[in-house]
C-alpha cells in the first residue's frame, strides 16, 4: 500500500475510532431521573438490553480499530483485517438498529402495545441517546467508507486497470 494510501486509511481508522470512542462515553453517561407521584423514577442504559448491547458492540469497534492503528500494511495480516472490517461494520450496524428501534419507542411510544413515550420525562436521557445514535451512525458510514477504500487498496493490484 503506497504512503498516500496508508495516511488515508490512518486518518479514517482515526475517525472511526472517535466516533466510536464519543458514541461510548456518551451512552454510558445518559443517566437522567424523575418524581413522578412522590415515586422516583430513573433512566440509564443499562436498564435495556438493547443499549448494553450497543455499548459493547461500539467498545469492541473502538478496540479493533485501535489494535489495528499499530498494524503494519505490510504483513499479510492485512487481507483478513479488510474482512475483519466488513464483520465490524456488520456488528455496528446491528447494533445501531437495534438502539434505534428502542430509542423510538422510548420517544414516541407504541399506541397498539400500551406503551407510553418517556422522552417527556427524561430529556437529558434522551438527548444523550440520540447524540450516541448519531456518533453511531458517524462510526458505521466511516467504516462503510473504509471498506470501499481497503477493498480498492487489497484489489487494485489484483486487476490492474490498463489505459
Amino acid at each position: 500500500m503506497g504512503i498516500a494510501k496508508r495516511i488515508m486509511t490512518i486518518l479514517l481508522r482515526l475517525l472511526a475510532l472517535g466516533a466510536t470512542v464519543s458514541a461510548v462515553v456518551v451512552m454510558v453517561t445518559s443517566h437522567d431521573s424523575a418524581d413522578v407521584l412522590n415515586l422516583k423514577f430513573s433512566a440509564k442504559y443499562s436498564n435495556t438490553p438493547t443499549f448494553k448491547y450497543y455499548v459493547i458492540a461500539e467498545a469492541i469497534a473502538s478496540g479493533y480499530s485501535l489494535i489495528v492503528l499499530f498494524l503494519f500494511s505490510k504483513s499479510l495480516v492485512w487481507r483478513l483485517i479488510v474482512i475483519l472490517d466488513v464483520v465490524i461494520a456488520m456488528l455496528l450496524t446491528s447494533s445501531i438498529s437495534a438502539a434505534l428501534a428502542v430509542a423510538q419507542i422510548g420517544k414516541k411510544g407504541n399506541s397498539h402495545a400500551g406503551w407510553l413515550p418517556i422522552c417527556g420525562q427524561f430529556p437529558k436521557f434522551c438527548d444523550h441517546v440520540t447524540g450516541a445514535l448519531i456518533s453511531g451512525f458517524v462510526a458505521a458510514i466511516v467504516y462503510l467508507v473504509l471498506n470501499l477504500y481497503s477493498l480498492h487498496a487489497v484489489l487494485s493490484p489484483v486487476f490492474p486497470v490498463k489505459p
